[in-house]
């Protein structure tokens, strides 16, 4: 008779600079069929804070259920839904602690989620579609969308003109990207769209891009 591994954390060390380019995984099932995912950071089985990219297929659907300590999701493409409405490609979703939904796609979609990594105290509903995002100008030629901020975190979509190169930083209190699209890059690779990368707590880079690129960006929460 043979046991299943004890389960491993995934990526939970959040003092590590984490990279994982989506098109360089294996999909893997989701207990709630046709659902894939590919795991970035897991504290537990099915549980805790989880950061994913996830996959539903055409038709796939969730049973109702709740987020305890909230649901935060980018759709990447496709179209996602839930009772509140549909959410094309470019949506940006948060769904406070206590919160619950019963997703669904009927054509399919993919998306960034993570879980369970609210503050009890960030109660705000968020529901930005491409329509109602709101750009402003950014440091150099750069744009960039405001999405949320709570406490020392925020989050912004940030556009890069073909050929920006950004100044040295350093990052206070974390910084987290998933690429949109284009390719985004420092001075340790390239990231090509629906790579995620995660920088610790004071560490520093250099970014750039040579093509225009989107990236979804968020501060001072790690």
């Amino acid at each position: 008779m043979t046991t299943s591994p004890a389960f491993q954390p995934i990526n939970m060390d959040r003092s590590q600079r984490t990279v994982i380019v989506a098109g360089e995984q294996t999909w893997l099932p989701a207990p709630q069929a046709p659902v894939e995912r590919i795991p970035l950071e897991r504290e537990a089985p099915e549980q805790g804070q989880t950061t994913s990219f996830v996959r539903y297929l055409p038709g796939a659907r969730f049973p109702q259920h709740n987020h305890p300590l909230g649901e935060e999701i980018l759709v990447l493409e496709g179209v996602f839904s839930d009772e509140s409405g549909d959410y094309p490609a470019g949506s940006y979703l948060r769904n406070p602690p206590g919160s619950s939904h019963a997703p669904f796609s009927e054509a399919g979609c993919l998306i960034f989620v993570k879980l369970n990594q609210f503050a009890a105290t960030d109660t705000e509903v968020v529901r930005i579609r491409p329509q109602d995002q709101q750009w402003r100008p950014g440091i150099g030629n750069l744009r960039v969308c405001p999405l949320h901020e709570h406490q020392s975190a925020s989050t912004a979509f940030v556009h890069w003109p073909a050929g920006e190169i950004f100044q040295p930083h350093r990052h206070w209190g974390g910084e987290e990207i998933v690429v949109i699209k284009g390719c985004f890059r420092d001075e340790y690779g390239a990231y090509p769209a629906h790579s995620w990368l995660r920088n610790p707590h004071l560490s520093q880079h250099h970014p750039f891009v040579d093509e225009e690129t989107l990236i979804l960006v968020k501060v001072g929460h790690i």
